[in-house]
């Protein structure tokens, strides 16, 4: 279907057809889990213009453009094979009845339409098939599993349904898959986390069981490229909880991540710039020999977001640390900085303006 409408119904974030258009301050317009995500993750410009934003961006709705999409979505001819009303398809997929094969059609068929459509996903959710899909996360066929679990992230889209969803058990059968579910299976269970984390509330609820963040970093360790890189996205998520980052220090995340870094994971910087903001965080840190060789490499290569999380995580362990703040200076992290003064991004200038007053002011909270 989004190949079919009009490139300005598309997110220029996502390339797929809005379902909530919102208007950020810069005049452009975003799907509202795709902005909220990009400011979600401490971005604090437009994407598009790259112009600077409010610190709390207003996210204003497109009711206009919802509707033409809404209305151009009931009257386009569809050159894709036709399938089922939704509603039949509910009742396929709730009916004790149905053949197996009938069951992950329906599950198929609704993931795709539910990837879209944010009323249908409203509707699944009143209707009570919500119980039935968790079902499915459950079941030992893994092609049903991945099929309910690709439905579930897609209901979580919602901001409105994210609670109910954690309240209607979610998180337990997610955590679940996270610890025994195939690779793709893991990986989407990861984004399922972050995706209700999106709500604030559901970070305590989600860091409180008792499996979530040790399974999320166990598959920091034994992930494949996509589950390591869904895991740290999470942690990041839920981490912007207090809570959550002693939870994952305890879990022995600091050195994981520091060592996939160095690996080239770029997202581990991210969670490490939470961790840092925590006494324990800092101290385990330092315990790892050749963490300032992998924060200053971070400096050098890293993207423009890389490089203001290392910037802030240098900084932080600098002020603690007088023997950090050598080894620091030792590794030329003040020519490195000098390096950067060109720099556009706001919060680059200003980390980049705290770490050289650090390491020249030789100073330190200890």
């Amino acid at each position: 279907m989004s190949t079919q409408l009009p490139d300005d119904f598309k997110c220029p974030i996502s390339l797929e057809i809005m379902s909530d258009p919102v208007i950020l301050s810069s005049g452009h317009t975003f799907d509202r889990v795709s902005i909220q995500r990009w400011l979600d993750s401490g971005h604090r410009t437009c994407p598009i213009t790259k112009l600077p934003l409010p610190e709390h961006p207003c996210l204003i709705p497109n009711h206009a453009l919802r509707s033409l999409i809404s209305n151009y979505t009931l009257v386009s001819p569809s050159k894709s094979q036709p399938c089922s009303q939704p509603q039949t398809l509910v009742s396929a997929l709730t009916s004790p009845s149905s053949p197996i094969g009938t069951k992950l059609d329906s599950l198929t068929h609704l993931a795709g339409l539910t990837k879209r459509d944010s009323s249908l996903r409203r509707k699944l959710t009143e209707s009570g098939a919500v119980p039935a899909v968790l079902k499915f996360v459950d079941s030992e066929d893994p092609v049903l599993q991945e099929k309910a679990l690709s439905l579930l992230l897609n209901l979580s889209l919602d901001d409105d349904n994210k609670v109910g969803l954690v309240a209607e058990g979610a998180v337990n059968r997610v955590v679940k898959i996270l610890r025994i579910g195939s690779p793709d299976c893991r990986a989407i269970a990861a984004t399922i986390i972050t995706s209700l984390a999106v709500v604030e509330v559901n970070k305590a609820t989600i860091g409180a069981y008792p499996d979530a963040i040790p399974a999320l970093v166990r598959l920091l360790i034994a992930g494949k490229g996509r589950e390591k890189k869904e895991a740290a996205t999470a942690l990041y998520a839920i981490c912007s909880f207090t809570d959550n980052r002693r939870r994952a220090i305890d879990c022995g995340a600091v050195p994981i991540l520091i060592n996939l870094l160095d690996l080239g994971l770029e997202r581990a910087i991210e969670v490490l710039g939470l961790l840092v903001k925590c006494k324990e965080g800092r101290e385990e840190m330092m315990k790892v020999n050749g963490c300032v060789k992998v924060l200053v490499k971070v400096l050098k290569n890293g993207s423009s977001r890389g490089v203001q999380y290392g910037l802030f995580t240098l900084n932080c362990l600098c002020n603690y640390s007088e023997i950090f703040c050598f080894e620091a200076r030792k590794q030329g992290v003040l020519g490195i900085c000098l390096g950067l003064v060109e720099e556009e991004n706001e919060k680059i200038k200003r980390y980049l303006s705290n770490l050289v007053q650090t390491l020249s002011g030789n100073h330190a909270i200890g």
